[in-house]
């Protein structure tokens, strides 16, 4: 197995990008390709390491690529000017089968639109979303999607959930997922113009396509642990997302605080160490890695743009288990199927 990583996308790029390499390539069984400027990755990593490339690991190699793509470029130009840009590279690599995964932490829209033009979507889905995972009450969420489409339509967010429950049941083993529409009410009424459609396509659609749809959703109840998955669209999905990650940064901070403002707080905190790292570790959304981009016929992988080493780190480790878990190809047998069943 080789896992691509895009070495020049992200906030911290390069240095994170190949540090989280590192730390991983031990971690995993695959083969990982660093994709950006060789002479730079290599010095990196001499740097960062005092070796070799090659000293380090010989699952460890460099794929030369000579331009990257920015934040700020307009994804449709960058990816059909930016031959050589890492992310493009990439690509190609996935698509004519020298990697079996693609991760990167650039140019979101840059990072769909290569996936849809140069991997290609999955045959039933017009669009391809990102799946992230947030932690939820003695359980996890999927938020689909969380930043790649910021303008859809009804028929849109049903293939989001149509995704989502083929995601968790072969991925997370969960035989009949609650899936959500994420909305400011639960009553049927509720929302704007695409909610509403959406809600009545869910409705009418998700017998049909396996979904076990059990309404709307409010924010406050998306982490009861009684829902397994909300679909929205990617706008409202990364407001969700980062204002959940800013509250658990801050919760996390305000209570590291408490606990060591005196010495009173030190020394009543220190029975309850335990519980405090598990609580921890539950909030630390580093731990659930990147989103897959569901849709497209190979496995994509965005890592946060913000990503740190550890981050990567995690979200390679994540990547060699979608893998092994075949999460797309499962994907492609069940959307193929249900479109057969619809055509006779």
């Amino acid at each position: 197995m080789k896992i691509l990583l895009d070495v020049m996308g992200g906030d911290n790029a390069p240095d994170a990008n190949i540090k989280g390499a590192i730390n991983a390539v031990n971690k995993v069984k695959a083969e990982i390709v660093l994709i950006g400027k060789e002479e730079i990755i290599r010095d990196k990593i001499k740097k960062f390491t005092g070796k070799e490339t090659k000293e380090i690991s010989d699952r460890l190699t460099i794929k030369n690529a000579t331009e990257s793509i920015e934040m700020e470029e307009t994804p449709t130009v960058a990816i059909k000017h930016k031959k050589d840009s890492s992310m493009v590279v990439g690509f190609n690599m996935l698509k004519q089968d020298e990697g079996d995964v693609f991760i990167s932490a650039g140019n979101s829209g840059a990072l769909l639109t290569g996936a849809t033009l140069i991997v290609g979507r999955i045959k039933g889905i017009d669009r391809p979303a990102l799946a992230g995972i947030l932690p939820a009450y003695k359980s996890q969420l999927l938020l689909i999607d969380s930043g790649s489409n910021t303008n859809c339509k009804p028929i849109n967010l049903l293939q989001f959930a149509q995704m989502a429950s083929i995601y968790l049941r072969n991925t997370f083993g969960i035989e009949n997922p609650t899936i959500g529409l994420l909305n400011i009410g639960t009553e049927e009424t509720k929302g704007n113009e695409l909610t509403k459609e959406a809600y009545k396509l869910l409705k009418e659609k998700s017998e049909e396509l396996n979904i076990n749809f059990v309404g709307n959703v409010e924010g406050r109840d998306a982490f009861s642990g009684k829902i397994d998955a909300i679909v929205t669209d990617g706008f409202t999905g990364n407001v969700f997302l980062k204002a959940t990650e800013g509250l658990g940064k801050f919760v996390k901070r305000t209570l590291t605080e408490s606990l060591t403002k005196n010495i009173l707080s030190k020394i009543a905190a220190i029975p309850a160490m335990p519980a405090i790292k598990r609580f921890s570790k539950t909030m630390d959304y580093k731990s659930y890695g990147g989103a897959l981009f569901l849709g497209v016929k190979k496995p994509v992988v965005k890592a946060h743009g913000s990503s740190d080493e550890i981050l990567f780190e995690y979200t390679i480790i994540q990547a060699e288990k979608f893998v092994e878990n075949k999460a797309v190809e499962k994907m492609i047998q069940e959307c193929s199927q249900k479109n057969n069943e619809k055509n006779k």
